[in-house]
C-alpha cells in the first residue's frame, strides 16, 4: 500500500510585502494581512535568523499562496525598535573586538569582516573570508561562553567581502557590488577578449583581486558587433597585398592594418564589402 505523502501546509496571508536589509537593493518577501506598510517604512519580520529590521521597497500585493513557507512581518518599526538597532550596531563592534582576539589566541587562518546582531540580540553572525576551510569549533564555543547568544559563523569570498567593505572602481564611481549587485555572474577572462582590451590582468581585476563584474554588461554587444569579424593577427588582403590586423575598433567599425612596408587605417565596409554592418 502506497503512503499518500502529506503536504505540510503552511500559513497564508492577505498581502505581501516586500522588504530589503540595511544597504542591499536584494528583495525579500514576507506576509501580512494588514496593507498598512508603504515604500520607505522600517518594519520588524520574523526571518530564518531571528528578528530583524529592514524597510519596504516595493507596494504590497495581494498574496498568491503557492504552497511554500513565508515568513511575516511582525509590526512596524517603532522608537524602541530604532534604540535597540542602535545599541546593536555599538554590541557588535564589542563582538568584533571579542571575536577578534579569539581568533588570535587559537591562531586560526581566517580574516574577520564583519559582526551583526539580530533585532532582539538573540544571535549574533559574523562575516569572515579564509584561503581554505577553518575549523572554528573551539572558536564557537569560546565566543558562546563569552557572548552568551546563539553564534553563526558565516565565509564569503573575495567579491563578497569586497561589497560588504565597498570602495571607488577605477571608473571613478562606486562599486557596483557595493551600489547594486546582488549576485554575482561568472566573469571569464573571454569577455575581456570579446571586448579587444588589453589582457593585462591587473587593470582587468577590481579591488577585490577578480575580474571586473562591469566586464559581462556589454559583452553581448561586443559579440554582435564582431559577428563574422577575422580574429586579430590574422591575415588579410588589400588590394593586391597581404597585410595583418593590427587593431579594431568595432564601435567605430575601423579597423587597423599592417605590413613591413605599409600601414592602413580603414573602415570595416571597405575592407570587408561583403559583410552588412548597417544594424550593428
Amino acid at each position: 500500500m502506497k503512503q499518500q505523502e502529506m503536504k505540510e501546509e503552511h500559513k497564508t496571508y492577505a498581502f505581501l510585502a516586500f522588504v530589503s536589509f540595511k544597504e542591499s537593493k536584494k528583495m525579500y518577501t514576507f506576509g501580512t494581512d494588514e496593507d498598512i506598510y508603504r515604500v520607505g517604512d522600517l518594519v520588524v519580520v520574523e526571518t530564518i535568523r531571528g528578528l530583524e529590521m529592514g524597510k519596504i521597497v516595493k507596494e504590497t500585493q495581494r498574496f498568491i499562496p503557492n504552497g511554500l513557507e513565508i515568513k511575516p512581518v511582525i509590526r512596524k518599526a517603532t522608537d524602541k525598535d530604532l534604540e535597540i538597532a542602535n545599541k546593536n550596531i555599538e554590541k557588535a563592534k564589542e563582538a568584533m573586538q571579542i571575536c577578534q582576539s579569539a581568533i588570535k589566541k587559537l591562531n586560526l587562518e581566517m580574516n574577520l569582516i564583519e559582526a551583526e546582531y539580530t533585532l532582539d540580540g538573540n544571535k549574533v553572525t559574523f562575516i569572515y573570508i579564509a584561503d581554505e576551510r577553518v575549523d572554528f569549533r573551539e572558536l564557537l564555543k569560546e565566543l558562546a561562553s563569552i557572548l552568551k547568544c546563539r553564534i553563526e559563523l558565516r565565509q564569503v569570498g573575495p567579491r563578497n567581502k569586497s561589497k560588504i567593505v565597498g570602495g571607488i572602481g577605477s571608473c571613478g564611481m562606486e562599486t557596483c557590488c557595493s551600489r547594486f549587485l546582488n549576485d554575482f555572474d561568472v566573469i571569464s577572462i573571454n569577455m575581456a577578449k570579446n571586448q579587444l582590451l588589453s589582457l593585462n590582468i591587473e587593470k582587468l581585476s577590481g579591488q577585490c583581486g577578480k575580474l571586473k563584474c562591469c566586464l559581462k554588461y556589454e559583452d553581448q554587444q561586443y559579440k554582435k558587433l564582431r559577428e563574422g569579424l577575422p580574429k586579430l593577427h590574422s591575415q588579410v588582403e588589400w588590394k593586391g597585398q597581404k597585410y595583418r590586423i593590427s587593431s579594431m575598433n568595432v564601435l567605430l567599425q575601423q579597423v587597423k592594418i599592417e605590413n613591413k612596408e605599409d600601414v592602413q587605417f580603414l573602415d570595416f565596409k571597405e575592407l570587408w564589402p561583403h559583410l552588412d554592418f548597417s544594424d550593428r
